[in-house]
């Protein structure tokens, strides 16, 4: 189960947002991903608990951040419960259903998620909808993204070869591109988010087109 840690940057001056450090693997279900947030003062910020099927479909997610909560899954598109977290009992709880594919928001993992469910071959394009559940407060917003698998390069490392794939993903509201760059189950590189330590390697995932 690769651990690591991801640093995060504001996108448009840089500044050190913090830090996200994660683990990850296959599982029974398909693959899950637990994380906690930490503010550059050390303090954590939020936590993110996801969990996808054999088709890289949310089964189960769990986000904490800024005293809310937000529970989810895949059900006809994607539902959720957003709710104080301070109100365990989830009396005043706002539940949400979307036509979605998926769920996205600041974490990696998000970015992983999609990349798998479009299960993309090289120079293919998809478009997706997306549900957005973004810090601090985790209110949800809908949005379509283009993902474009732009090339597959094989590098050599000491525990052998790596797949390293790049994107260009597209806001399709706002036209905001940024180029991601995945291997197996682990973020390389994105807008904002530099991988920072790994204790081993990254898990690799099923080639495209063996499910759909």
């Amino acid at each position: 189960m690769p651990n690591g840690r991801y640093s995060l940057h504001d996108t448009h001056d840089h500044l050190l947002l913090g830090e996200e450090r994660f683990s990850c693997a296959p599982g029974p279900a398909g693959w899950r991903y637990v994380s906690k947030t930490y503010g550059p003062d050390g303090a954590v910020i939020g936590t993110t608990d996801i969990t996808l099927d054999s088709r890289s479909r949310p089964l189960r997610l769990e986000l904490r951040a800024g005293g809310w909560q937000v529970r989810g899954g895949a059900v006809n598109g994607v539902t959720w419960v957003r709710a104080d977290a301070a109100d365990p009992a989830g009396e005043q709880a706002v539940e949400g259903h979307d036509r979605a594919h998926a769920f996205t928001g600041s974490s990696p993992a998000f970015l992983v998620a999609t990349a798998r469910l479009l299960r993309l071959d090289p120079g293919a394009s998809a478009r997706v909808r997306l549900v957005a559940f973004t810090e601090p407060v985790l209110a949800p917003r809908t949005l379509d993204q283009g993902w474009l698998l732009e090339s597959v390069e094989t590098h050599p490392t000491d525990s052998g070869p790596l797949q390293v794939e790049q994107y260009q993903v597209a806001d399709l509201e706002t036209g905001e591109q940024q180029i991601v760059h995945l291997a197996g189950d682990v973020v390389l590189s994105a807008a904002g988010i530099e991988l920072e330590e790994l204790e081993s390697p990254p898990n690799p995932w099923p080639a495209a087109g063996h499910s759909s």
